[in-house]
């Protein structure tokens, strides 16, 4: 599923294309520029988003075998929650209605 499959998938429940995609652009434009300056941001049930830091390193020149130096640098991350991966793993625990990222403490009072 790509940004515009997401886009088609949410429009029903948003009430329109272009409401979902505002939806979705805000949703990665805050996560991008929260993560670019340093922060972290979680959502329970999904996971977090955060910036990890790669040391300098030596790589090698995969043509020529020389010996490379590599910057250090800042990458962005993903650090899928419990729920997610429990999901992943086992598909079958999907919930059959309902929403799959909500809490379970919310759930049971729905």
């Amino acid at each position: 599923m790509n940004k515009a499959d997401l886009i088609d998938a949410l429009g029903g429940r948003l009430g329109g294309k272009k409401r979902a995609q505002d939806a979705i652009e805000a949703i990665f434009d805050v996560i991008i520029r929260e993560v670019a300056h340093g922060g972290r941001v979680t959502i329970t049930g999904f996971g977090a988003f955060e910036c990890a830091d790669r040391a300098a390193r030596v790589g090698r020149n995969p043509l020529t075998g020389q010996p490379v130096r590599i910057e250090p640098t800042a990458v962005p991350k993903l650090r899928p929650g419990t729920a997610f991966k429990g999901y992943v793993a086992d598909p079958k625990t999907l919930p059959k209605a309902g929403l799959a990222s909500v809490r379970a403490s919310v759930a049971a009072t729905a």
